[in-house]
């Protein structure tokens, strides 16, 4: 299968493409490359590229394709509360304009990299993908928008999936600092202490990286009728945490290391359980590997690898809100996150 894979030079989708193509599939790639100078490690695998903002996409750059899998856009919360019409903009206007172009153009399948932050508030209760959405972001109101509008597009020859992922983590070759088990043990790794800035009572579910990949690669080789205009929570079963929890595994994991408050740490309205059985049932060849131990334990052993130091792991680097601003006071972006002529490609 010719598959499309939009934000494939960004943390999710570093770890994607190599298994998209370990299951024989021919792949490209789109990607303005805003992080380029934030790789971790080694240079994610090279693969052919349309460098291209995603709002800049047209009809003959989806010829071919049978499938696309839809990453790209500005990845948390942090970056939607920079700016909430930018976020509109990129995550929801151009996401809905490439669903729409790709169905003219006869792609048959449509993933959508989706976000359990749809939820939002939602307390102590478990969701399903029935649940109401809440979301309390400008990030988590542009993954609803493009939900609602492009499953109204969906017929007999277009057939989108939505993916709706749990806070994730794990290594990547474009690593995140900006997510909360990255976070806490890096803080962990460079400092001694699990430092956490909300009070720690929020839960949250959480997935590694090779198992969104994986549930990606399970819906792409699905049945059409099993997967045809149908939301999944990405969540392996017993995945849900209180923030508190996470930095006490973490304080096991790091040797050294205790749990830390910051002065007055607050509540965070973000709160959400997800069940994440459905993906599981329909589709019994997706079987996630990671939980939260393990990914700490992994992150841990890749930090001592490349000996992080706290000037790095709190520096613009891996910190995507902070480095989009440091790219724009040098010059090399414009207000509204493109490229200057002659800067990138």
């Amino acid at each position: 299968m010719r598959v499309l894979v939009t934000g494939h030079r960004g943390y999710i989708g570093t770890v994607l493409v190599p298994m998209v193509l370990a299951s024989g599939h021919e792949v490209v790639g789109l990607d303005s490359d805003l992080f380029e100078r934030c790789t971790f490690g080694d240079e994610p695998q090279a693969i052919p590229t349309l460098r291209k903002d995603i709002r800049d996409v047209e009809a003959g750059d989806l010829d071919g394709f049978e499938a696309v899998m839809h990453l790209a856009g500005l990845s948390n919360d942090p970056m939607g509360d920079f700016n909430p019409a930018l976020t509109d903009e990129i995550n929801y206007q151009a996401s809905v304009r490439l669903a729409r172009l790709a169905k003219e153009m006869g792609v048959t399948r449509f993933i959508f990299s989706s976000s359990c932050s749809n939820y939002g508030a939602a307390g102590d209760d478990l969701l399903d993908e029935e649940a109401a959405f809440n979301p309390v972001t400008p990030y988590g109101i542009s993954k609803v928008r493009v939900e609602q509008d492009v499953m109204q597009l969906a017929d007999d020859t277009f057939s989108p999936t939505f993916l709706r992922n749990a806070t994730a983590y794990g290594v990547s070759p474009r690593l995140r600092f900006d997510l909360v088990l990255n976070n806490l043990v890096a803080w962990a790794f460079t400092t001694g202490q699990v430092f956490l800035k909300s009070d720690g009572t929020a839960w949250r579910p959480l997935v590694h990286i090779e198992d969104i990949a994986c549930a990606f690669l399970a819906v792409l080789h699905a049945p059409l009728d099993l997967v045809h205009n149908k939301a999944f929570n990405v969540v392996p079963p017993n995945e849900n945490y209180r923030i508190r929890d996470v930095a006490d595994i973490v304080g096991e994991t790091v040797p050294g290391s205790r749990v830390a408050y910051a002065t007055g740490a607050s509540t965070d309205q973000r709160c959400y359980k997800v069940d994440g059985s459905r993906l599981v049932r329909t589709l019994p060849d997706y079987k996630p590997a990671w939980n939260v131990r393990r990914g700490a334990a992994e992150l841990y052993a890749a930090y001592q690898k490349v000996g992080l130091s706290l000037e790095e792991f709190e520096g613009p680097r891996y910190k995507r809100l902070a480095h989009l601003k440091q790219l724009i006071d040098r010059g090399y972006l414009d207000a509204s996150l493109r490229w200057h002529v002659g800067v990138a490609g």
